[in-house]
């Protein structure tokens, strides 16, 4: 059985609860405070030196960490994972994207608007990382235009990697209304088999 150090309000730890379930495995969830500073604990970093979450405990007791990697590894050998060379290139593709262009901008907001308190000067952040969030859904939104998923021309660890945030924008103070395609994905996803919600 598989064990997932996670927060339950983390989009990237919400990405491996989703495969987790879709995928029919078996795992526990424990739950780990980031904002008490509970990765930063001396137990924790033995297991993610990084100090973050989500880390996946395997079933021989070593430790994954890194959303994506997890996301690749339960994946691997189902169709959550083509096995032919450019379908699976598209799908890293668009989970660099994630990563790179999406997350950082959106995820960011998020947790900006949930947890800092009104005051903080970090949210003179918050146009900067609206503007380029709203281009990173934009890309998206052209993509979705021709494609009903990201990658294979079917529901794929890319598009999990890609809702965890997405589906939640609103938090982060973006507007999915004038993203009419993104917003039709969404409700694909959310349609898919043993789909769970965040939290």
């Amino acid at each position: 059985m598989f064990t997932v150090y996670g927060m339950a309000d983390s989009g990237n730890c919400y990405k491996v609860k989703l495969a987790l379930e879709q995928l029919k495995l078996p795992y526990q969830w424990v739950e780990v405070n980031t904002t008490k500073g509970e990765t930063r604990s001396e137990e924790f970093l033995a297991c993610n030196p990084n100090g973050q979450v989500p880390t996946l405990e395997l079933e021989d007791g070593s430790f994954l960490p890194e959303s994506g990697a997890i996301l690749g590894y339960l994946a691997e050998g189902t169709p959550l994972l083509p096995a032919e060379r450019l379908e699976r290139a598209r799908v890293l593709q668009w989970m660099f994207f994630e990563q790179y262009s999406h997350e950082p901008c959106i995820a960011v907001a998020r947790a900006i608007q949930r947890y800092q308190p009104p005051d903080s000067p970090r949210r003179a952040e918050l146009p900067r990382l609206q503007e380029r969030g709203n281009k990173a859904l934009a890309v998206m939104e052209q993509h979705l235009k021709k494609e009903p998923f990201f990658a294979a021309g079917r529901y794929t660890i890319a598009d999990i990697a890609l809702y965890a945030y997405t589906h939640c924008a609103a938090d982060g103070g973006f507007d999915l209304a004038g993203y009419p395609a993104v917003s039709a994905w969404l409700a694909r996803v959310k349609a898919q088999p043993r789909h769970v919600p965040l939290g």
